[in-house]
């Protein structure tokens, strides 16, 4: 694998794709590769810390010799016999390669000599803006995100219950419990080859980590409504959203990225559900907004957002470019998203905006800009809206940390649209919207 398709697209669809084309790596294998990959994702800029401390090239090669010694404590002789050149090991070492191993003698993977945000593993654009959300907790913070992500599963209610899928998991031999917060989900305490889990091809359960369910239990839908997932992807709150709707009323699922809406699609069939339609935006402006204003109940806006929230489930995520182009546009367009969808909402719905980022200006200040500028909505403070979840780190909005809650790091905003809907400007002569 190389550090220049690691940077260009995320961790999991690369090593999907090696895998592909390897078919003889064994399962107990392909494990081993998987947790070797993603422990040296998780030590990335200290890996390249001491290979800039020693004058060394930057490459995959060199961060896995550095990991060897740093982290597994090896020898030069120890990875000198790993390295030896045979079938499906790596090329024997160089003597610049040796070299280096020699000066990592006796050292381990952190350094007093290291700036905070390297032993942290937090790139310099997010660093700011999280010290100012978790102020002294921010070390805190910062190291749970550098922890494993646990295995949630959701249990689809039109299926199967929670009872039922606990104790066909323990059959399996797994540590299982329910959720903390999630009324629908489930904790693995095992790293099960998923392959293995027959209530996954059934529709049975989904993987979705509990702060996710929690966002889409905040649409509160009910039988008979009509909802919308503006930014649905490939489906994971649509399941959970008409499934509390027990298959009855209506769910559109829209996205502007016609891959991840067929990927859902097929995932709404083997659940079992035939009550949610996919719809293919061109835009967050689509003309298909203006012609169904005010005609839903529910609207999450799970916006795209800088993913500070899933850096421990998906730790490639903070180094990859697209992380860096631009808190501001990111911003700038979640603003867009939100104000286009509020549209949707009629007189008496229920709006929800959600990111998995843990950044004040794409959650927090996000939402504060929005109801400064549509006075037709207000914040439903969460005791209301949702008074059994009393644990949040924010009063009035859903907000989830992985040192506080053991779950992704989720914001949500919970807004109800008061009064009529406004009449909106006809169009200029002979434009369209």
């Amino acid at each position: 694998m190389h550090e220049a398709d690691s940077v260009a697209r995320p961790a999991d669809a690369v090593v999907s794709a090696w895998f592909r084309t390897r078919r003889y790596i064994g399962d107990k294998d392909r494990g081993r590769i998987l947790e070797l990959l993603y422990a040296l994702l998780r030590h990335h800029a200290r890996l390249g810390w001491w290979l800039v401390k020693h004058g060394r090239q930057d490459m995959p090669r060199n961060r896995l010799l550095a990991w060897l010694m740093l982290k597994e404590g090896k020898t030069p002789d120890q990875i000198k016999r790993l390295f030896n050149g045979a079938k499906f090991a790596p090329a024997i070492l160089k003597d610049h390669e040796h070299a280096l191993l020699v000066k990592l003698q006796g050292c381990t993977i952190d350094h007093p000599g290291m700036p905070e945000e390297v032993r942290l593993e937090c790139p310099s654009w997010a660093a700011d803006p999280l010290r100012r959300r978790f102020k002294e907790a921010f070390g805190n913070e910062m190291a749970a995100l550098l922890t494993s992500a646990p295995l949630d599963l959701r249990v689809n209610p039109i299926k199967s219950t929670r009872e039922a899928m606990l104790g066909a998991l323990k059959d399996l031999g797994l540590r299982v419990q329910p959720s903390a917060l999630a009324p629908c989900g489930i904790r693995v305490h095992e790293r099960p080859s998923l392959a293995s889990l027959p209530m996954l091809k059934s529709g049975e359960v989904e993987i979705q980590d509990e702060g996710s369910q929690l966002v889409a239990m905040l649409v509160d839908a009910r039988p008979g409504e009509r909802v919308v997932d503006f930014c649905a992807g490939a489906g994971g709150k649509t399941l959970a959203i008409a499934a509390q709707m027990n298959n009855r009323g209506h769910v559109v699922a829209c996205d502007v990225m016609d891959g991840r809406l067929k990927r859902g699609a097929e995932r709404f069939r083997r659940a079992g559900l035939h009550n949610i339609e996919t719809r293919l935006l061109a835009s967050e402006a689509d003309r298909w907004i203006k012609r169904h204003k005010g005609g839903f109940d529910r609207v999450l806006v799970d916006a795209p957002c800088s993913g500070t929230g899933t850096w421990r489930r998906n730790p490639d995520a903070r180094w990859r470019a697209s992380a860096e182009q631009g808190l501001d546009n990111l911003v700038s367009l979640q603003a867009r998203i939100l104000a286009s969808a509020a549209r949707l909402v009629k007189p008496g719905g229920r709006l929800v905006y959600a990111t998995c980022s843990m950044l004040p200006e794409e959650n927090e200040e996000q939402v504060a800009a929005f109801l400064d500028v549509h006075p037709a909505f207000r914040a439903v403070p969460l005791r209301e809206a949702a008074p059994q979840l009393t644990n949040s780190a924010h009063s009035d909005y859903l907000s989830l940390t992985p040192a506080r809650h053991d779950t992704d790091g989720f914001f949500a905003a919970v807004m109800q649209r008061e009064g009529t809907l406004p009449t909106e400007r006809a169009p200029i002569k002979g434009k369209t919207d």
